[in-house]
């Protein structure tokens, strides 16, 4: 993922970016399967979606904890 990307990921909603996630994921376990059959050529293609994934899961995290401490202190 690149810079631009991952700084688009941040102006989405949680929604949206768990859904991307599982759209990956997804994404993930066939090119995993396409590499271990020996379909794909580029291994590095598993990687990178799993790096994509983990990216994504931080900032759903991210935004979770920032919602989290608003909601504190409205309280």
């Amino acid at each position: 993922m690149k810079a631009k990307e991952f700084k688009e990921l941040k102006k989405k909603e949680i929604k949206e970016l768990v859904k991307l996630e599982g759209t990956k994921k997804f994404e993930a376990q066939k090119a995993k399967l396409n590499t271990v059959s020996g379909k794909e050529k580029n291994l590095k293609i598993y990687r990178n979606l799993r790096r994509d994934i983990a990216q994504i899961a931080t900032v759903i995290k991210e935004m979770q904890i920032v919602e989290s401490l608003k909601a504190m202190e409205t309280k």
